[in-house]
């Protein structure tokens, strides 16, 4: 993770960015850096641990409904078995465990840090992007996982992998606006980070990332893909990974308009209220 990390410092000599943006890059560099060495300092398994939960999730959810509620799955590109259900599970738990992760720790991260809050030259817009970007780096690894098995078990890549930059820049676009959102909010009303969790698990069980999207009754289906940008991101990653081929499309487009949209709005809110944050703290 740390060189990850690190080899987005050599974005300098290719993007043409001036030197206070690229100061504020190497200042959130530095910050996911420490962030990932301090999570899991001093445990054996160390920056492993996010891989175990996230398969810990899979064996779960895979036990539970393939294997004692047998929910059917058919992918035209892999063979029809509890493995196969395993993968197209996983494809989906990945984004979701990387936004509500990422959304629930940015939270917090303002009321976390008052002593940079009130230093007048910290740049606090860096504060929420922090946590969102190292959970973000910590699914990597089963993303990596993921696309192992897939070529291991059909022989082949899919070229369409090459899109999944764009798919992620809708994935951090919405998990940092309400990142913003949620990180201002905080500041002021303690009770948002409980809220939220609340309001995170209704809305995985509102996502068909642990149940395919064709056992949602017709009438439901078009208002779960076109109103939830999470719908879209989850069932984008499987198309890109597991099937091939870009199956939604508009989904995917208008789930990038709402993540625009609610980043917008979330910065907004966050700038609105940042004066303020030093008093209260």
């Amino acid at each position: 993770m740390r060189r990850a990390v690190s080899k987005a410092g050599k974005l300098r000599t290719i993007l043409p960015i001036n030197q206070q943006l690229w100061a504020k890059f190497d200042l959130l560099r530095t910050l996911v850096r420490r962030d990932l060495e301090g999570k899991y300092k001093g445990s054996i398994l160390g920056n492993l641990w996010p891989l175990v939960n996230q398969l810990s999730q899979l064996l779960i959810y895979t036990y539970v409904f393939s294997i004692v509620l047998r929910v059917k799955l058919t992918i035209s590109t892999l063979p029809e078995s509890n493995f196969t259900f395993g993968l197209w599970l996983f494809a989906g738990l990945l984004p979701w465990i990387a936004f509500s992760g990422g959304l629930m720790q940015s939270a917090g991260s303002v009321v976390a840090q008052p002593n940079l809050v009130k230093k007048v030259v910290f740049p606090l817009g860096l504060l929420p992007l922090v946590s969102i970007l190292s959970t973000f780096i910590e699914s990597a690894f089963g993303l990596i996982l993921l696309i192992v098995f897939v070529a291991v078990n059909t022989q082949t890549l899919h070229t369409t992998l090459a899109l999944l930059p764009l798919v992620w820049l809708t994935q951090l676009l919405l998990t940092a606006g309400l990142g913003y959102l949620a990180a201002g909010l905080t500041v002021f009303l303690r009770d948002i980070p409980q809220t939220l969790g609340v309001a995170l698990n209704i809305w995985m069980y509102l996502t068909p990332i642990i149940y395919p999207a064709s056992s949602i009754p017709e009438e439901w289906r078009n208002w779960v893909f076109w109103l939830n940008p999470l719908t879209a991101i989850a069932e984008v990653y499987r198309d890109l990974i597991l099937v091939g081929e870009v199956q939604h499309w508009g989904e995917w487009g208008v789930a990038t308009g709402i993540s625009l949209i609610i980043f917008c709005f979330g910065f907004a809110v966050y700038k609105r209220l940042r004066p303020a944050f030093a008093d209260v703290l």
